[in-house]
């Protein structure tokens, strides 16, 4: 049994290096009003492994609101919004506000409060691999 945890673990560390891990933003600028760029047109793959976060800027000019959605790399995205927190007042013209985060499309609108659909949680590929792994070692 030692042994196959062993494989098990194995196995997802090799598939994790061979399959870099691929974050989903959407990237856009739109200052179109009630059109926060959200769509699926939107969406678009950001570099593997070093781009591992998404960013949104949001800026009230005199004409309406521009919306700027990108992918960043986490770290930087933090700094970038850290400097810009003094001017992030919602609502008012020359407010900038930047928020980052890192799960995939999170950078798009905002979810419902209350959600009637059943949630699935995400599938990990690690427990896909232990899965797979688990049922090939019961074959003959």
């Amino acid at each position: 049994m030692q042994s196959f945890v062993l494989l098990a673990s194995l196995c997802g560390c090799v598939l994790c290096s061979v399959w870099p891990y691929q974050m989903q933003c959407y990237h856009c600028e739109e200052t179109l009003l009630d059109n926060d760029c959200s769509a699926p047109k939107f969406i678009v793959n950001c570099t593997a492994n070093i781009q591992n976060a998404c960013q949104k800027e949001v800026i009230v000019g005199e004409n309406g609101v521009i919306y700027r959605k990108a992918c960043a790399s986490f770290s930087t995205c933090l700094i970038v919004s850290a400097g810009y927190q003094s001017f992030c007042v919602p609502g008012r013209v020359g407010s900038v506000c930047i928020s980052c985060c890192n799960t995939p499309l999170c950078n798009g609108p905002r979810p419902p409060r209350i959600s009637l659909a059943p949630s699935h949680p995400p599938t990990r590929p690690t427990a896909l691999l232990l899965l797979i792994t688990v049922s090939m070692a019961t074959l003959p």
